[in-house]
């Protein structure tokens, strides 16, 4: 059986058939037999992980045969796919694990009037102080559920909303499927590439030693799928913008500087609210003029049509928003023996799936993207949502209770020392001293993070060092090492 063929294969199959690149590569990458054993979900968590990591991995070794002629084996291996989709959990600074929570106070479940639950995000301060506002309490949980008891669950998104605050209703699929946005995301495909301008194709020559040497990227992302996008781009050898730098959009010399760095840039990657930087001139129509060739790189939550497609949202409430929660809980119960009347207790899944496989499958069609710069020319718009992702995702399939929760494999703890599991799929990274004026003797830090799970049998990814802090580098490319490109 050709190695493209088999079973595990057929989800990256799909994907890479439907971005037009050729057939023949498929049977470079090895995908784990049994992947949905990996983790205690009844969704395939482990065939969306290895696919999504698989497929990017895949990508960046094709665009290196294209510059190089030289193509190369690319394996992963489901469990240490599982784990790299929950590694803001296993990372250590110094040998200890950073004290201070990734989620707010108030952030969470809460129940209301409806006998139903909303989902807030308070991580950002003017969030947070949004909601105490819009709910005229004190800042406590205590006080924000007493407060949501005066709300029915649909009711209180909706005036959040109009608020530009951050929340979800509880829903299952069923619900969600009557919904109007989702009706505007039938038939989106969970990566969409699209040609949006001319240009000569890139110039190649044989020197790149990794797949992405020499090629540019400014990175505008954070929390979290962004991130782990412009991360696996780093890892393949890219200089990634911001390394990190901050830049004040609202100023004009700010977006002078932007607008500089993208007339240099291969690739801009950004994941603010469709059309938030085009009313500042970084639209992808506009950087297809500024840098005919671009590859532009747009990731939003719940798609670019739709009533909601101007909705903040980050992967915790696309969840909520759109069923997730309501099934997993629902899945849950039933293995347990517990009896659900009315309402399922909401279950996340047990890691950001839907933000790590949206960072993971961005970056494949950024490499797909940048070879198509080489095969036909042009630039290229890469979208990807949180909500199409999920929609994928649910296409893979569900496990039933027995095997998810049953013969699923838990995660280790959070711990120091490092479970050995961890332990054996890190890397230790150590603290980029940047280029900002620092304390002689200012100490730099070193980390242990779960390293890539996709392993190119040529070129490695490499694990050398971490920003680990805010606007440490100026706001300027790094020379390029392949000048003829």
């Amino acid at each position: 059986m050709a190695t493209s063929s088999k079973p595990e294969h057929a989800h990256a199959r799909s994907l890479w058939l439907a971005n037009g690149l050729p057939e023949e590569v498929l049977s470079n990458l090895t995908l784990s037999a049994q992947p949905d054993s990996a983790a205690q979900s009844s969704f395939k968590l482990g065939s969306a992980a290895q696919t999504s990591i698989g497929l990017s991995g895949l990508g960046a070794a094709y665009f290196h045969s294209l510059r190089t002629g030289t193509m190369q084996e690319v394996t992963v291996d489901a469990r240490h796919a599982i784990l790299e989709t929950r590694s803001e959990s296993w990372y250590t600074v110094d040998g200890e694990i950073p004290r201070s929570s990734p989620w707010d106070p108030l952030a969470g479940l809460y129940k209301t009037k409806d006998n139903s639950y909303v989902r807030l995000h308070t991580n950002f301060p003017h969030h947070r102080d949004g909601i105490v506002k819009l709910l005229k309490c004190e800042p406590t949980r205590e006080a924000v559920q007493s407060a949501l008891m005066q709300w029915n669950a649909e009711d209180f998104e909706e005036e959040a909303a109009r608020q530009k605050m951050c929340v979800s209703a509880y829903r299952s699929f069923d619900e969600w499927r009557k919904h109007p946005q989702a009706a505007a995301l039938i038939n989106t495909p969970p990566v969409y590439i699209v040609k949006i301008g001319e240009a000569p194709k890139r110039e190649v020559i044989p020197a790149a030693k990794r797949p992405l040497e020499g090629i540019r990227v400014l990175d505008l992302c954070r929390v979290l799928a962004g991130p782990v996008c412009g991360r696996s781009l780093a890892a393949h050898g890219a200089d990634v913008l911001l390394r990190t730098t901050q830049l004040d959009l609202t100023q004009a010399s700010a977006r002078d500087k932007l607008k500089e760095l993208a007339s240099e840039a291969d690739v801009f990657l950004q994941a603010y609210r469709p059309g938030g930087l085009e009313e500042k001139g970084f639209g992808p129509r506009e950087l297809a003029k500024l840098r005919p060739g671009i590859v532009c790189a747009n990731l939003t939550a719940y798609g670019w049509e739709g009533p909601w497609k101007d909705k903040r949202g980050f992967d915790s409430l696309v969840q909520t928003a759109t069923g997730w929660n309501w099934a997993e809980g629902e899945a849950f119960a039933a293995f347990s023996g517990s009896e659900v009347k009315g309402k399922p207790e909401p279950k996340a899944l047990p890691m950001q799936a839907l933000d790590h496989c949206s960072g993971y499958l961005l970056a494949f069609g950024i490499h797909a993207a940048l070879a198509k710069t080489i095969t036909e020319g042009g630039s290229w718009e890469v979208r990807t949502s949180l909500a199409a992702v999920g929609q994928w995702l649910r296409s893979l399939g569900r496990l039933s209770p027995e095997v998810a929760f049953g013969e699923g494999r838990p995660l280790p703890p959070r711990s120091v020392p490092l479970d050995p599991e961890i332990m054996s799929f890190s890397a230790i990274l150590h603290e980029a001293k940047g280029d900002r004026k620092r304390a002689a003797d200012a100490h730099l830090r070193t980390m242990t993070a779960i390293s890539h799970a996709a392993i190119l049998s040529k070129t490695p990814v490499g694990v050398a060092e971490a920003p680990m802090g805010l606007d440490r580098h100026e706001p300027a490319w790094l020379r390029r090492t392949c000048t003829k490109e």
